[in-house]
């Protein structure tokens, strides 16, 4: 049986990188599974066209493959499945993906990204190939990778894919010293920008702060953008002595919007009091098991949006993936607290991958260098 070399051709990127552009509207809200983008594509000899197209499903299942098949229809036969990452091949809640494409008549799938969890890794390709289907790996692959970062981080370091977002000024601050608690923060950014901020909490499955930001600026953490305010991710606030007030707007919403207070040692009646208003309170002692846990329960990706000090300590503990740094046209002067990072500076160990205008506002994306 003929085995394909890895995708090269015009045809199969352009079709993968739709895909992965499907895979990206459920971000954030596949539970423990990744999101990812199938597309059934079939030649009667006119050039491919698609006939169905699917996303792995809010919550996690159905899967991508099984709802673009059941899109397809009889057209499935002798098609090719665009898939973003390798098809499951074992039995969970759901049958393997892979017996589904075999039954449904494909003959060729093309895939992006490798699966490393050790219940498919490997054996979903090798199941398409016994069953005499042409597969293709490898297709976009550093695309496809970046799209499923947040699953290949959890499944192969054992953690969330943590990114450290940050707002600095033009003198390379994140904000005031002098303001009093509550009163909120100087606007860094602009309107455009902070809309994409919230577009990065719609994907992402949880965001952290520390006490001192929820004290001082007293967020919502939520996501406010019109028709997305349901996709808001777990808050978790660092809180090591139970600081954080129960009239705050963390609190008052930890019943419509998940909120977990972590603590070095809890105090059972200020527990009691958190959790009598919907918010969780877990004990850790240092970063790193913290992010165990939170992979532990599901949690793939983490926004890290806290002040100097949290992002540092998360720099320290060399458990930053990914860092957005927005900088705005404005500067504070001498009243204001020194980033972590500045402008154009980047990170040791960290290479910019891309950089975007928001208006008067840039944000420079950096990744962690292999």
């Amino acid at each position: 049986m003929r085995q394909l070399a890895i995708g090269k051709s015009t045809v199969d990127q352009r079709f993968m990188a739709a895909a992965l552009r499907l895979s990206r509207w459920h971000l954030g809200q596949t539970d423990t599974n990744p999101s990812v983008g199938c597309l059934i594509v079939r030649d009667d000899g006119d050039g491919p066209y698609i006939v169905g197209r699917a996303v792995t499903a809010i919550g996690g299942r159905p899967h991508a493959e099984t709802q673009a098949l059941l899109d397809a229809g009889d057209r499935a036969r002798g098609a090719t499945a665009y898939v973003t990452l390798e098809p499951c091949s074992h039995h969970g809640k759901t049958p393997p993906c892979v017996d589904a494409l075999i039954a449904a008549g494909i003959t060729r799938v093309v895939v992006s990204a490798d699966d490393p969890d050790t219940r498919v890794s490997g054996r979903g390709f090798q199941m398409l190939r016994d069953a005499g289907i042409d597969v293709v790996t490898g297709v976009l692959a550093d695309e496809g990778v970046r799209a499923l970062q947040a699953y290949l981080t959890r499944q192969t370091l054992g953690r969330p894919h943590v990114t450290l977002k940050l707002a600095v000024s033009a003198d390379g601050m994140i904000g005031r010293s002098d303001l009093m608690p509550r009163q909120g923060q100087v606007a860094i950014t602009g309107p455009l920008a902070r809309a994409q901020s919230h577009v990065l909490r719609a994907e992402s499955d949880s965001i952290l702060i520390g006490i001192g930001t929820a004290l001082a600026d007293d967020p919502d953490l939520t996501c406010r953008l019109p028709g997305l305010e349901n996709c808001s991710p777990l808050r978790i606030v660092l809180d090591r002595h139970l600081r954080l007030p129960l009239h705050s707007r963390l609190v008052k919403s930890a019943g419509r919007v998940p909120l977990m207070i972590v603590t070095e040692q809890a105090d059972q009646d200020r527990c009691m009091a958190y959790r009598d208003q919907g918010a969780e309170v877990v004990e850790a002692q240092d970063l790193a098991p913290l992010l165990t846990a939170l992979s532990a329960r599901g949690v793939s990706s983490l926004i890290v949006e806290g002040g100097a000090r949290i992002a540092r300590a998360f720099l320290d503990a060399d458990l930053v993936d990914h860092i957005m740094l927005f900088m705005g046209a404005a500067a504070i002067g001498p009243s204001g607290l020194v980033a972590p990072i500045h402008s154009g500076a980047g990170q040791p160990g960290f290479a910019l991958v891309r950089s975007a205008m928001f208006g008067p506002d840039r944000c420079d994306e950096f990744e962690r260098v292999a």
